[in-house]
């Protein structure tokens, strides 16, 4: 019995000190590309929004800043991009806005942007899908352009819903 018992131990310790075969992986240099076709198309503005936006120096560099990203076709294109526009984006929530666009509502959408913006420089740095959060980006600045349109279209006086008299 004692024997049988030292057999298999040492048979045990034959097969757990048996050679495996090392396993090597290699990282895997997979390159992100970045699809800048899937990016929707910029709201155009109202006229009247136009005329305001022209004298309004540091939109109208956040607006340069955004073509540059539609002409972007891969991650470091992207990355450049995306710097910039976090550059021109804090010039502008720290430069003076137009008297009708000094509004929470502008401003609100304004930092929904900047939201989006560092979540896709997030993206870049940890080499991940940049397509996606670049789209949600693109739909955050289409919506600070649109609420543009609507406060030039309906202009309301607040001194009249805020009249209790």
């Amino acid at each position: 019995m004692r024997k049988l018992l030292w057999m298999s131990m040492v048979f045990t310790v034959l097969w757990s000190c048996k050679k495996t075969e090392a396993v090597t992986e290699e990282p895997e240099s997979e390159v992100l590309v970045f699809n800048y076709q899937k990016l929707p198309t910029k709201l155009t503005l109202n006229p009247e929004a136009t005329t305001i936006v022209e004298s309004w120096e540091e939109f109208k560099a956040l607006t340069a800043s955004i073509d540059v990203l539609y002409r972007a076709t891969n991650n470091e294109d992207l990355s450049l991009a995306i710097d910039d526009l976090i550059e021109k984006e804090k010039l502008m929530a720290g430069g003076t806005y137009p008297e009708l666009f000094n509004a929470f509502q502008v401003k609100s959408r304004q930092q929904v942007l900047r939201t989006y913006l560092y979540k896709v420089k997030s993206k870049i740095l940890e080499n991940q899908e940049t397509t996606e959060p670049t789209i949600e980006m693109m739909e955050a600045y289409n919506a600070l352009r649109k609420q543009l349109n609507i406060i030039v279209n309906s202009q309301l006086d607040k001194n009249l819903i805020l009249d209790e008299k």
